[in-house]
């Protein structure tokens, strides 16, 4: 029996939560082609009959412009350092940048390997993908390169063949059949999260947040209620949409998606209110769920 656990680290928008749920085959994380979807620490659990490796999904790790930026990098960072092994992700069809090396320098003198992931490589040519080896192999000493398709689930599987030659432990620490740690409110107000992200634009899904605040279960039919949190007023009113179409097409949507979750029918009912700057507000912070951890 071999065990370990392992952070998935990089920029906004490269890829982690795919590659968890591509991991897993099963979604754990939401996703969306906007930055910053992810915003809490996420454990997915990969089991096989000799081998249990818990991920940990992570925001991504960015310049931040408020309070809410601050908690989500600083989420990122402790992970780094309450793991056995650290999956740095790239997307290895964009350029190397100051974003890269910023991370890179945060990992000097860690003493725990971390691998180069390439993910995209769908997007690059064979020569490309060596290419792009070459340019960050001596930019930091990996234990591994590996190039990937999260989105294809290429190369995938070598990954965990990998892994399991460095994981330190030899003991289960979760059951068989578990494939996250997340509560089931967390996972269900992530959902309505995930639709706002898919049907909104520009500052709109990031300056909201979504709580559960009611769950029942009434004769095979189980009833959620789901706080959505924007901070000003015309917000509200971009989420609510013309006569509430865009807040039935979130409702209508996230609803499939618990109903699959859950594997029952569900009555989603969603509300929109203001609570004024709360990005910048720990009170907020905290209460919504983001870690705000000192570093």
């Amino acid at each position: 029996m071999k065990s370990g656990f392992v952070t998935l680290i990089g920029r906004p928008n490269v890829g982690k939560s795919t590659l968890l749920n591509s991991i897993l085959k099963e979604k754990v994380a939401i996703i969306s082609p906007k930055p910053q979807t992810t915003r809490n620490l996420i454990q997915g659990i990969y089991n096989e009959e000799d081998t249990q490796i818990v991920f940990v999904d992570t925001p991504g790790i960015h310049k931040p412009v408020d309070k809410l930026g601050v908690a989500l990098n600083s989420q990122a960072y402790y992970s780094i350092n309450d793991v056995d092994i650290v999956l740095l992700l790239v997307d290895a069809s964009t350029s190397y940048g100051k974003g890269d090396k910023f991370i890179l320098d945060k990992l000097v003198g860690l003493d725990k390997p971390v691998f180069l992931i390439l993910n995209k490589i769908d997007k690059l040519t064979d020569e490309e993908i060596l290419l792009k080896i070459d340019e960050y192999k001596n930019l930091y000493e990996f234990a591994e390169i590996i190039p990937l398709s999260a989105l294809k689930n290429d190369n995938v599987d070598k990954l965990i063949k990998v892994l399991k030659n460095y994981l330190p432990d030899n003991v289960r620490y979760f059951m068989d059949g578990e494939v996250t740690t997340a509560e089931l409110d967390f996972r269900l107000s992530e959902i309505v999260r995930e639709k706002i992200f898919i049907h909104t634009n520009d500052e709109v899904p990031h300056s909201i947040s979504c709580k559960l605040i009611g769950y029942e279960e009434k004769n095979n039919i189980i009833k959620v209620n789901v706080d959505i949190i924007v901070d000003r007023d015309s917000l509200r009113k971009i989420i609510v949409g013309h006569n509430g179409s865009m807040i039935k097409t979130i409702g209508y949507e996230a609803r499939i998606d618990m109903e699959h979750l859950l594997n029952k029918k569900v009555y989603l009912e969603l509300y929109c209110k203001t609570i004024r700057k709360w990005r910048e507000k720990e009170k907020y912070i905290k209460d919504l769920g983001y870690i705000m951890n000192n570093e």
